[in-house]
């Protein structure tokens, strides 16, 4: 959870108004929204599907769109940060590496969770009917549930430190805010999905 002191606080340090303060919030909130729309209405009318010849091929297709959309999200967040005034206290040796490691580590989750889940597995392959068999539990799922996300927070929050950027580290509270509400969503479809698979099984 966020602190709301330390919220307080980095606030006093950021211009919210600043344009590119503002476009990175939009691109982060953007994300999520974008894919959850767009594969829940796949799931729905299998439209991308059609339209592309295959599942595995739409799944492809909406795949490289979010690593593009990644891309621009992790643009604008470097912007944002060159935007605004470093904080003096922490541009030390030791917040740098402090946030390289971090940032180390929050990749070493994303890495592992796309190679424990494959491209289809990573990018909504289930909205598409690409079921896995059984659930992964193997590293890093072992040590948290939602590593590509948290994967994903934690880099941001290591490249704000190393930046010692306190609009870096608000922007990482959005990232971490909007994935929260990402999974709450995705998490009962996702086990509604496979509800449905058992069932189709067990009534054969």
């Amino acid at each position: 959870q966020v602190d709301v002191a330390a919220m307080v606080w980095l606030f006093g340090y950021v211009d919210v108004t600043d344009t590119a303060f503002i476009v990175a919030v939009l691109s982060i909130a953007f994300n999520p929204l974008f894919w959850n729309v767009v594969a829940r209405w796949e799931h729905k009318t299998r439209a991308l599907s059609q339209v592309f010849g295959s599942p595995r091929a739409a799944c492809y297709c909406l795949g490289a769109v979010i690593l593009m959309l990644n891309c621009v999200r992790s643009h604008c967040f470097t912007e944002a940060m060159k935007s605004q005034p470093k904080l003096e206290g922490w541009d030390y040796h030791w917040t740098y590496y402090s946030g390289l490691a971090i940032s180390a580590v929050g990749t070493l989750f994303v890495i592992s969770s796309f190679l424990a889940l494959g491209f289809t597995g990573t990018f909504l392959g289930d909205y598409f009917g690409i079921l896995m068999e059984e659930k992964v539990t193997s590293f890093p799922f072992s040590v948290l549930d939602n590593p590509m996300y948290w994967g994903s927070t934690a880099i941001y929050l290591g490249w704000s430190l190393m930046h010692a950027s306190p609009a870096g580290l608000l922007l990482t509270a959005v990232v971490a805010i909007s994935y929260t509400i990402a999974v709450l969503y995705e998490g009962p479809f996702t086990e509604e999905i496979y509800r449905q698979k058992q069932k189709g099984v067990k009534s054969k």
